[in-house]
């Protein structure tokens, strides 16, 4: 492969959790909701305001009042998750190595570019990225292709040598639209979840794995 494609939540930090208590904070003591938690996790993907729309409808709120409220978990999820930020094992090693072999690097992200930078900036990773395209540089979300294809765009490289590496099925799907193989990282999915998708090649934990590590 040509080019790395990552997914950023999940996929590079293992964040979800912080994301499901945020929102679940905010729909239940912000906007009235009565929600388990477990009600909120099937909700986490796609942009903040997709989210708001799913579970209260397209009605309740203002295109301003969603921006202020995706803001508002944000800055919650980051206060919450900062102790905790740390690339999953393996990763930092692999990004490294793909660098010194000249493989093109991007992320492909629904995360706004408020967390992108709060990841790139803090762990001091954004040297390895030559792309980034968030949830502000797309029409449609995952699992539409025009994130990936956007990225391999960026990066100058064919959909066909790009290699996606994702956490949830709508990512896996982005990416088989997209025409690229997936390599799936199990931090908040089960293998089982993907079985409907013909493009994974491979189901890791995280990047200490051996068949994640000889992809380089």
């Amino acid at each position: 492969m040509k080019a790395f494609l990552f997914d950023l939540n999940g996929t590079m930090i293992h964040d979800m959790d912080y994301h499901t208590d945020a929102w679940h904070h905010i729909f239940n003591h912000e906007l009235g909701g009565h929600f388990t938690r477990e009600e909120v996790k099937p909700q986490m993907y796609g942009k903040n305001q997709e989210v708001l729309v799913r579970v209260f409808g397209p009605d309740r709120f203002t295109t301003a009042e969603m921006d202020e409220l995706a803001l508002r978990k944000e800055q919650r999820y980051q206060q919450e998750f900062r102790p905790h930020l740390a690339l999953l094992p393996g990763l930092a090693e692999f990004l490294e190595r793909a660098h010194q072999r000249g493989i093109h690097m991007a992320i492909g992200s629904a995360a706004i570019p408020f967390n992108i930078d709060f990841v790139l900036d803090t762990l001091g990773i954004r040297r390895y990225f030559q792309a980034i395209v968030s949830a502000d540089d797309v029409t449609s979300s995952k699992p539409h292709p025009e994130t990936f294809l956007k990225a391999a765009g960026q990066l100058g490289v064919k959909p066909v040598d790009c290699l996606v590496f994702e956490d949830v099925p709508k990512g896996a799907e982005a990416a088989l639209n997209a025409g690229m193989k997936a390599v799936i990282l199990t931090t908040t999915h089960e293998q089982h979840e993907f079985a409907h998708l013909p493009n994974i090649l491979h189901f890791a934990a995280d990047f200490t794995d051996t068949a994640v590590k000889s992809l380089i």
